[in-house]
């Protein structure tokens, strides 16, 4: 299932070092591009900075992530996944169209804890304005220590 690329842009792949991005900022570049259709790469998940306090952040975290739950038990409860990765992609998934065209950048997106050996060397750097060296108030949070809160186990893997 191909998307038609918009004249004069040609589909590459564009890998992102996630150490010290500002969460939702990032996520707006990346959404960005995968609707252009590239194919995105972002490394080092769990380093992506979230701002704000990082007590009221891990308390929002754990509301809304883990907060819905069923009244009969706990079987039935949605199993809500608690890694970096998948908050990263939530996050992405957010900023992109509901419909067919969202899906298929969606598929493009890869996102790892760490970096793969394939891409070591290869990740680029956000412009100093996506990262959190830019925040007036130096608050927040990177993603590893929100979902350690949320009991993330760090070798366990989803993505």
């Amino acid at each position: 299932m191909g998307m038609a690329q918009p004249k004069g842009v040609e589909a590459k792949e564009v890998v992102i070092d996630g150490e010290g991005a500002i969460l939702g900022r990032m996520a707006s570049l990346i959404a960005k591009l995968l609707l252009e259709g590239h194919r995105v790469v972002v490394v080092n998940a769990e380093k992506v900075a979230v701002s704000g306090d990082p007590r009221r952040l891990a308390k929002f975290y754990r509301d809304t992530v883990l907060g819905v739950k069923s009244h009969f038990s706990h079987k039935w409860r949605p199993k809500r996944s608690r890694s970096p990765q998948r908050l990263v992609i939530k996050a992405v998934r957010g900023m992109l169209p509901k419909d067919k065209r969202g899906e298929g950048a969606l598929s493009r997106l890869r996102v790892f804890v760490g970096t793969p050996k394939e891409y070591a060397g290869k990740a680029s750097k956000l412009p100093e304005e996506f990262t959190a060296a830019k925040l007036t108030k130096a608050k927040y949070a990177t993603l590893g220590e929100i979902a350690r809160q949320l009991g993330w186990k760090v070798g366990a893997s989803a993505a």
